[in-house]
């Protein structure tokens, strides 16, 4: 199956600044991407050359098969887009809002007043369809834009920060709308953020943006087994050695093992164990044997927070190098 969106050597340079730098990508149709990275990585600016807004240096980009820069019309029937800050006419309510976006995408009357009520009904505004937008919170402003890119039935969706700004319960309301509307309707979605954690609970793939690069893409389980451990298992254990039995006895039991490959000791005191297959009965049993009081043991699992930084530390020590 044909990606929904594809980046080919993808570059963007404004006189000396590379702002986007090589990049390729490749979006498949109902998938939620997480493109992350720090302000002034250049994420806006890809999803400004995506939108056909802004012309690439050098590369191709296509969305749902039309190429951005020579066919930017075809791309933006196709996509909603939800900037950063949603422009709203405040003196309008939320209803005039969504109806005026419909008749400029020459929806018929009729439709469109069936449209508008079913998606204020889908983002949860419903009982706030007919107050002035200049009322609305952040949260809600950000909830009528998701209704206002769907007003045209878009086959991908691409929302730049639309958690900046929103407090706790506004983002967990707004990301949970966002993951049930990809779901639900097969939409393809493209999220750009620097709110890792965030992101991490909708987001089936991420990539990883510094300075124009794409660094590193995949799932969050993909990058943390390429990160973090050669093995697929991770597993962590809290324990308690008696006197008579050192860290090295115990390191050794470990690794005869079968199936076990790696015993390391974190600066906590904790015991990390690396296995080909989950082995969480055998090292309890070796743990015990041992004598060792076993409090806890958990399959050990990053973050993205803990994922991106260890990918930003090998760059910087990467360009040191060169």
């Amino acid at each position: 199956m044909s990606p929904v969106i594809e980046l080919n050597k993808l570059s963007k340079a404004y006189g000396n600044f590379q702002a986007v730098d090589g990049l390729d990508l490749q979006i498949h149709r109902g998938e939620v991407f997480g493109l992350l990275g720090p302000n002034g990585a250049g994420k806006s600016t890809t999803i400004l050359m995506m939108l056909g807004l802004t012309d690439p240096s050098s590369g191709l980009v296509t969305v749902c098969g039309y190429n951005a820069t020579t066919q930017p019309v075809e791309v933006k029937k196709k996509v909603g887009y939800l900037p950063e800050d949603v422009g709203f006419y405040d003196e309008l309510s939320g209803r005039e809002n969504l109806m005026f976006t419909a008749r400029l995408n020459q929806i018929p009357e009729d439709q469109a007043s069936h449209k508008v009520e079913n998606l204020l009904q889908t983002v949860g505004l419903e009982s706030a369809g007919d107050k002035r937008v200049k009322t609305y919170s952040r949260g809600m402003r950000q909830r009528l834009g998701l209704a206002d890119v769907l007003i045209k039935d878009p086959s991908v969706i691409i929302l730049d920060e639309p958690t900046l700004g929103i407090d706790p319960k506004g983002v967990k309301e707004l990301l949970s709308l966002i993951s049930h509307l990809a779901s639900s309707k097969g939409l393809t979605v493209l999220l750009s953020s620097h709110h890792l954690h965030q992101v991490q609970q909708v987001c089936d793939r991420v990539g990883l943006f510094v300075s124009g690069k794409l660094i590193a893409c995949g799932t969050v389980q993909e990058l943390s087994r390429q990160l973090f451990s050669h093995y697929p298992f991770q597993l962590q254990a809290n324990i308690s050695l008696p006197a008579h039995v050192d860290r090295g006895q115990l390191e050794a039991a470990l690794m005869r093992s079968e199936g076990i490959k790696e015993v390391v000791w974190t600066a906590e005191g904790h015991l990390e164990v690396g296995c080909e297959s989950d082995q969480s009965s055998e090292i309890a049993r070796v743990i015990l044997d041992s004598g060792a009081t076993l409090h806890e043991l958990t399959r050990k699992t990053y973050g993205l927070d803990e994922i991106y930084q260890r990918y930003f530390e090998e760059k910087k020590v990467y360009e040191m190098v060169q």
